[in-house]
């Protein structure tokens, strides 16, 4: 995905988000804990976590669509709380449901959000999209009739026409086929290169394992943070892939044992991972003789990392 003005991305800081000690509450409960953080300019930025965990409400308050209760810090090089406006009109948001109009065609909807923006040449600005996100051929289909992958390129179109610095991603992938999420992805990358900052938050370990950072968050507080790499070496655990049969009774037996943190099957394995090697390795060791099962210590993935993190994740929206 090429094309856009890249020259007022460019010139930005090389960090686009920089806030320290956010916290927001809803109805008393704490959906946002004394986060700090920083995005770098043209990074891909992933948030991962539980439903309802506060990810959404973290995205929306680091680039001014929702004010803190304390805190402080700037998006863009504006400060979050005095220049929400401003950061506004810098900011593409594609939201987890389509939003567009289904009965106007692929052109006026793009044309309709260039107007919007007061674009001098909404026909030709609208146009350029279309052959950017490969459109062409479908300018006159109405928008509701596009497949799943197709409305996600024309709500990416759509935000990304005004020439953001900064673009939300809530969930954008969700109930795409894997070649359109892969299509996606691509385009994603291209627009990163170009200098644009982009926050995603996902389910999918394959597509966190895409962005250059990642931040899990679980109800309101930040657990890990860093690159793909750095969040599974922070996580300490050690982990064992067993190959056999009869895992379930495998997994009931290693439930609850000290040492063990997480037994979960991934395929035709299953993975036992815990943070403290040695007692891990003595729950384990009166089941590695038996010859049903053949163990093998293995790195532990992302996936492992998140199971264990949202094993000991709190609920506070519970009780």
């Amino acid at each position: 995905m090429n094309g856009g003005s890249t020259s007022a991305r460019s010139d930005a800081p090389s960090i686009a988000i920089d806030v320290k000690g956010l916290t927001k509450s809803f109805g008393g409960r704490e959906v946002v804990h004394d986060l700090s953080m920083q995005v770098k300019r043209g990074s891909i930025y992933g948030f991962l976590g539980p439903n309802g965990s506060g990810k959404t409400t973290t995205i929306r308050i680091l680039c001014g669509l929702l004010t803190p209760d304390s805190g402080e810090g700037t998006c863009l090089g504006y400060d979050i709380r005095r220049d929400a406006d401003k950061i506004k009109r810098k900011v593409g948001y594609m939201t987890q449901r389509f939003s567009l109009y289904q009965d106007l065609s692929v052109r006026e909807n793009l044309e309709f959000v260039a107007r919007l923006y007061g674009m001098p040449d909404a026909r030709g600005a609208a146009a350029d999209m279309i052959a950017r996100i490969g459109l062409k051929g479908r300018e006159e289909q109405l928008a509701g009739e596009l497949s799943g992958g197709w409305k996600q390129r024309l709500a990416l179109g759509a935000c990304t026409l005004p020439n953001p610095q900064l673009l939300l991603l809530d969930e954008p992938t969700a109930g795409v086929d894997p070649k359109a999420r892969r299509d996606f992805w691509n385009e994603i990358h291209a627009l990163a290169a170009e200098g644009l900052t982009v926050l995603v938050s996902t389910h999918y370990m394959d597509e966190a394992e895409r962005c250059h950072e990642i931040a899990y968050i679980a109800y309101g507080h930040l657990l890990a943070h860093g690159t793909v790499d750095e969040v599974i070496a922070k996580s300490k655990l050690s982990t064992w892939t067993v190959t056999g049969e009869d895992f379930n009774g495998l997994m009931a037996e290693l439930a609850g044992k000290p040492g063990v943190d997480m037994a979960a099957p991934f395929g035709t394995s299953l993975h036992v991972s815990g943070r403290d090697k040695a007692a891990l390795e003595a729950a384990i060791a009166p089941y590695r003789d038996n010859s049903k099962w053949h163990w093998q210590a293995s790195e532990p993935s992302l996936e492992d990392v998140f199971i264990d993190l949202m094993g000991r994740s709190k609920d506070n929206f519970q009780g």
